[in-house]
């Protein structure tokens, strides 16, 4: 695949290697392209990277469709938002058009009106004449702009229904986009709008906490029995997660080995139970293949949390969160750490704590 030049010395910019390769192939820039050639740039599936070349310097639309389908069970969302899109661009447009007629027809009424009363004021004819041009025309003008009336307010709900057809296929891809695939929990991008809206109103109550969770030794449990049994772990995390917390908890999985919940209307003293409860049932949850009889476990994790009357915004109290969790950590790991302000000062982010 061919890239852009980049100067001696410099970080190549990834955006700007994208778009060139998909420019030279001739490829449409819209997201899910991008979404195919950022993976295959970076690496991170070599299967993708090797058939996205393969396909040549002119690949399809349908080509890249059928391989993005391949690779990301999401894909077809971003074809079916743009479908959506149109369908609504249609449905408005034919609203606005019976919107305009109906207009027409009640302006050629009013017209109408104005002109049999000028009729009846005129003095040129007999009252009997008058009363009768009047009632005949104001009567066969009423029968029609009333039965205009009834196409339009069917026509007008037929639009409503095929809107409200189109809103919920919408609502049902935003929580397919919002859904991780394999815990079957929130994932990373429901997460950042769900923390960025505890901010939202001035009245942002201080009983919220975000919690951090992230599981122990997760990277020697992939390099030891393989990603499949990881990816089952994950799953099993999250459900225990999911069925410590109250239902009304945002639980999401936030990357690798991950997660976050959100917990609204508790001290913090109830919070720390509610991740020793979380802590305390993961510790506890056999993790054994039942054909081989491996065992996988016990499986750990780390809590790290903070009120939201602790921080300022979403940034602010994400890290302290983080830090809690970089303390639970390096005390030891399998336990939960409540955020202090006396961490902060001895906090000096190391990633390989977080060896997955």
């Amino acid at each position: 695949m061919s890239t852009a030049t980049t100067p001696k010395g410099q970080v190549p910019d990834v955006a700007a290697q994208i778009t060139y390769a998909m420019r030279t192939m001739g490829v449409a820039p819209i997201p899910r392209n991008y979404e195919l050639f950022y993976e295959a740039y970076i690496g991170s599936n070599p299967s993708l990277t090797r058939e996205l070349a393969a396909l040549g310097s002119r690949a399809t639309q349908d080509e890249l469709d059928a391989l993005g389908q391949q690779y990301f069970g999401n894909h077809h969302q971003s074809r079916v938002i743009e479908t959506a899109h149109s369908r609504i661009v249609t449905e408005l447009d034919g609203l606005l058009r019976l919107l305009k007629q109906e207009q027409n027809s009640l302006e050629s009424y009013n017209k109408l009106l104005g002109e049999t009363y000028t009729r009846i004021n005129s003095k040129s004819s007999t009252s009997a004449d008058i009363l009768r041009s009047a009632i005949s025309i104001l009567t066969e003008a009423t029968g029609d702009t009333m039965a205009h009336g009834e196409q339009t307010a069917e026509k007008f709900s037929q639009k409503s229904q095929e809107m409200d057809q189109v809103r919920k296929e919408l609502d049902e891809y935003k929580r397919i986009a919002n859904t991780d695939s394999l815990t079957r929990i929130a994932n990373r991008r429901a997460f950042d709008e769900r923390l960025a809206a505890i901010y939202d109103t001035s009245s942002t109550s201080s009983l919220t906490a975000l919690v951090l969770a992230d599981i122990d030794h997760f990277k020697k449990i992939n390099d030891t029995y393989g990603h499949p049994v990881g990816d089952k772990i994950l799953a099993t995390v999250a459900t225990v997660i999911r069925s410590n917390v109250r239902k009304d908890c945002f639980v999401a999985r936030t990357g690798g080995e991950e997660f976050a919940i959100i917990i609204d209307g508790n001290t913090a003293e109830e919070v720390n139970q509610m991740c020793e409860r979380v802590r305390n049932a993961l510790e506890t949850t056999p993790f054994k293949n039942s054909k081989t009889g491996v065992n996988y476990g016990p499986i750990t994790m780390s809590l790290g949390f903070c009120m939201s009357g602790e921080a300022e915004d979403p940034g602010e109290l994400y890290a302290k969160s983080d830090i809690a969790l970089y303390c639970a950590k390096n005390a030891g790991r399998n336990r939960t750490k409540y955020y202090e302000d006396g961490m902060k000062k001895d906090f000096t982010k190391s990633w390989l704590i977080y060896k997955r």
